[in-house]
């Protein structure tokens, strides 16, 4: 790949790369110039240029392991230039790396590489950011308890050197490794410690918007919808002004945040807004028809839903966490709907209405009728679900209550006053 014959580090060189006719002569080029033993200001300015323009063509190359090489090859180099251009261009080629599909493996032995020689460098503020790449690396792999013995070290040795860029970075990290685990009070104090080192701070609107888009997922997860709505926009916002692709995730879990308090009309209005017609596609689409299903109050449309939609709903790990609830809130909803004409009606009939099995409907009508959704008592001998009117509310118990609780008073005034008449 290399040619034994370098070339001398000018902006000739870098203008002969340019005009190379295929991506392959651009790549020998570069390399034959990062071979140039000069280390003038000048020589090692060009080759800083040539690193750049060669791990973009690598990357367009899909050659993640020529990346890796370079990596290593460029060690050298990194002798003679400032810690902080090494490392810009160490992080500008990891970055590279993972642009490339298919490479998460490769991304991590490539961190544990750079960690290992930063540590034997001295190199700490590199080491400390490729340790939190690795740390977010770990966490999409789902190794978790590797990647949180990571984390926790990296945090304590930050909040020493006080450095609350990287400290907002690593607390939102640990935020959504410990909502990966389920464990929401750890989640949300981490959030807490990165929005109080965001505050101390000016924070990049695209690490803002990560940090409202945790705090709208944990809200959610709380079951306050309306909050969480509200971060999400905030999220939504900031990303969209950016062109963030992450905007139309931020839009779809506001989308759901309408369904799940009851307010799908709402949804389609959303949709056509000028915000949303940028981003009409399956994921919207997706929210579409799970707003539609729960507006019919049809349980049938939800499945089909969930069915067509199923890259979109069961395999985003945030909307199926609220799916559940979701199935349960349609399916109330649907029984609802199947016993109003009726005052006493079979439960298999019911069951047939709505093509579940008998024993699962059974249950969750006692369920209903236990959570006071409507009133009503199962008859298991006939097999039937007997339907109460709405209990109309007596008034004679409260106004009882008021006339004991003045008799009440009037005896403790009297006793008051006889108390002072026999002093």
């Amino acid at each position: 790949m290399m040619s034994s014959s370098y070339l001398p580090a000018t902006t000739d060189s870098i203008a002969l790369a340019l005009e190379a006719k295929t991506p392959s002569e651009a790549i020998s080029i570069l390399y034959r110039v990062l071979d140039n033993p000069s280390s003038a200001p000048d020589s090692l300015r060009i080759k800083e240029q040539a690193i750049t323009n060669l791990s973009d063509l690598l990357r367009q190359e899909n050659r993640a392991e020529d990346l890796r090489s370079l990596l290593t090859q460029l060690r050298p180099f990194f002798a003679l230039i400032p810690k902080a251009k090494t490392a810009k261009i160490v992080r500008g080629i990891i970055d590279d790396v993972a642009k490339i599909p298919g490479t998460s493996d490769l991304q991590i032995s490539l961190c544990k590489e750079v960690v290992q020689w930063t540590r034997a460098e001295k190199r700490t503020f590199l080491r400390q950011r490729v340790e939190a790449k690795l740390a977010a690396l770990l966490m999409e792999n789902k190794e978790y308890s590797e990647a949180l013995n990571l984390l926790s070290g990296l945090i304590k040795e930050v909040r020493r050197l006080d450095d609350k860029l990287l400290l907002v970075d690593i607390d939102l990290l640990e935020s959504k490794l410990h909502f990966s685990l389920r464990n929401l009070p750890k989640a949300k104090a981490s959030l807490t410690a990165a929005r109080t080192a965001a505050n101390a701070i000016y924070v990049p609107p695209a690490q803002q918007g990560n940090i409202d888009l945790q705090s709208g997922i944990l809200h959610a997860e709380e079951k306050d919808y309306k909050t969480a709505y509200s971060y999400f926009f905030e999220a939504f916002e900031a990303f969209n002004a950016l062109e963030d692709p992450r905007a139309v995730f931020s839009l779809k879990y506001m989308l759901l945040c309408k369904i799940m308090v009851n307010q799908a009309d709402d949804v389609a209005g959303i949709i056509s807004s000028k915000a949303g017609l940028q981003y009409v596609g399956p994921e919207l689409d997706a929210m579409k028809a799970v707003a539609d299903a729960h507006a019919k109050r049809s349980l049938k449309h939800f499945e089909i839903a969930l069915c067509d939609f199923k890259a979109q709903l069961e395999e985003d790990p945030i909307v199926h966490r609220h799916l559940s609830s979701l199935y349960d809130t349609l399916l109330e909803q649907n029984l609802c709907r199947l016993i109003e004409p009726f005052s006493r009606v079979e439960i298999a009939h019911i069951a047939e209405l709505i093509e579940l099995p008998v024993d699962h409907v059974e249950k969750k009508l006692s369920q209903m009728i236990l959570d006071k959704k409507f009133a009503g008592t199962l008859d298991q001998g006939a097999g039937c679900l007997v339907i109460f009117d709405d209990p109309k509310a007596d008034a004679i118990y409260p106004a009882t209550l008021d006339t004991i609780t003045n008799i009440g008073k009037v005896v403790d005034s009297l006793f008051v006053r006889s108390a002072k008449i026999m002093a």
